[in-house]
């Protein structure tokens, strides 16, 4: 079911914390005057989501407080991704679909394995969703 609180847009992500640059470079981030809603979709957007919503739902907050609360936590999670995360990452898999809309990338691969300096992952099938941080400053 739909929460009353969620801005889905065909921008979602469930992917892991971004890498260096890659061959296909794409930087995301959050300027003070647009806001990505990529990681709402993510296990913890969506935890916070239910959460509000119940919130809301129960009188403890106001939709208008929730909202703020959701814009605030897709500025932290780009902003805390950026600063913070330093792994590099390398991604190979069988590429399903591609898709290039409204300035948004989406991939979807399957049979993928994610490999950082010590660590490898295969994932069945995982959804990439990229947008250009340029976008955002023209």
């Amino acid at each position: 079911h739909r929460h009353p609180l969620s801005f889905r847009r065909r921008s979602s992500v469930n992917h892991l914390s971004p890498s260096s640059p890659s061959p296909i470079e794409i930087v995301e981030k959050v300027e003070i005057m647009a806001t990505f809603e990529l990681y709402r979709r993510s296990t913890i957007g969506m935890c916070l989501t239910e959460t509000l919503d119940e919130m809301v739902q129960s009188g403890t907050l106001s939709p208008e407080l929730a909202i703020q609360v959701l814009v605030q936590f897709d500025k932290s999670m780009t902003e805390a991704l950026e600063s913070q995360v330093k792994t590099k990452v390398s991604i190979k898999g069988h590429l399903h679909t591609y898709r290039f809309c409204d300035n948004v990338w989406t991939f979807i691969l399957q049979d993928a394995m994610f490999k950082n300096d010590d660590r490898q992952e295969n994932v069945s099938r995982v959804k990439i969703v990229a947008c250009d941080s340029k976008l955002l400053t023209q």
